[in-house]
């Protein structure tokens, strides 16, 4: 028994609102993306942490924002990243209740080869292209509705 809907006026993609594209282009690009990531042990969301702390050491709550998660989310990553072993956690010096993060070496050498991956990555790379115009057009986009 055939269990495929019958095609419809939507099955044609070029018919669709740019904003359904927009979602299923994102949707497509972070499934590659968490086959690559899995490689690495490491998560979209932690990939991100990691690119937010680069050589600092931030309050996990400064993070959570810089991030824009909240800090229960941003707490389940840091455990996760922790356990891999690319952050670690200590009591902030100027505020003892607080927690600070850093990249560990291993963290920051998991970052780095995710970039790598991410320029060599032949699916990656082709979907996105160099487009300044249209980077440029999600960045204003990601800026006015991420507020």
């Amino acid at each position: 028994m055939d269990t495929d809907p019958a095609p419809g006026p939507d099955d044609d993609v070029r018919s669709w609102p740019t904003g359904r594209l927009l979602s299923v282009a994102a949707r497509l690009i972070e499934a590659r993306w968490v086959v690559l990531l899995e490689q690495l042990d490491l998560t979209h969301a932690g990939l991100i942490a990691l690119h937010t702390l680069g050589e600092d050491a931030l309050p996990q709550r400064v993070l959570a924002h810089r991030c824009k998660v909240t800090d229960q989310t941003m707490s389940r990553i840091i455990d996760r990243l922790h356990r891999s072993g690319f952050v670690e956690r200590g009591a902030d010096p100027e505020d003892g209740r607080r927690v600070r993060v850093r990249a560990t070496a291993a963290g920051r050498d998991v970052y780095r080869r995710a970039v790598v991956a991410e320029r060599q990555d032949p699916v990656v790379r082709g979907a996105l292209g160099h487009d300044e115009a249209f980077r440029e057009k999600l960045l204003e986009i990601v800026t006015q509705l991420g507020r």
